[in-house]
């Protein structure tokens, strides 16, 4: 039985394409998982605090040494990390805020990257610790940038693949409505992508 791990960070929590699109992609989850439990954290209603000195210092004392006060610090990051460890599948919906990801979505991640917890690091370098897990994304974008002079500013989607990738999450695959500020193409655009999103799923079945 799988776990899908459902992250929303939009600030609209009325009216929001990536929340209605991540309701899509929900829908055809719950399809093809009818016995699937869906863990839901939503960053606009769970504020997530950014992270502070004393965190960093908890997530850099080892095990043994930890104080009253490490663990205090820590315990919104291990509560962050158990339900990452928990799902099997994990669906991030985000919008563009000013290039990149809403502060909200950036806090959450500052709380579940973690040296010896979801990365780790040797001679070679960084490597993930959870390799087991997949990853779907549904952007949204109100201007238009992929194949555009403005595809060097969208720094959404290549920073959610690489902080994924960084603690061993493959994105398995992302789907990306740009141009949501064209109220004229607007709808035509959300049925191709709902289909792109139905097909995916057929795929899978």
């Amino acid at each position: 039985m799988k776990t899908l791990l459902r992250i929303d960070c939009s600030s609209r929590t009325q009216g929001s394409h990536s929340r209605a699109l991540a309701d899509y992609f929900e829908k055809n989850w719950k399809a093809l998982n009818p016995e699937g439990t869906i863990i839901y954290r939503d960053l606009a209603k769970d504020h997530i605090p950014h992270i502070q000195n004393n965190t960093i210092e908890g997530f850099f004392t080892p095990p043994e040494h930890m104080s009253f006060e490490n663990k205090k610090a820590t315990t919104l990051s291990d509560e962050l990390i158990m339900e990452l460890i928990t799902a099997h599948e994990i669906l991030i919906s985000s919008p563009l805020y000013n290039l990149n990801v809403p502060s909200n979505l950036k806090a959450y991640l500052d709380q579940v990257v973690r040296i010896g917890h979801t990365f780790n690091i040797n001679k070679k370098g960084y490597y993930g610790l959870l390799e087991d897990k997949l990853a779907y994304l549904i952007t949204v974008k109100g201007g238009t940038y992929k194949d555009t002079f403005m595809e060097q500013y969208d720094f959404q989607e290549p920073y959610l693949k690489a902080i994924l990738g960084h603690m061993g999450i493959k994105v398995q695959e992302s789907f990306s409505l740009e141009g949501a500020s064209d109220v004229q193409s607007l709808e035509q655009k959300k049925i191709v992508l709902e289909n792109t999103i139905n097909q995916s799923f057929k795929k899978q079945a």
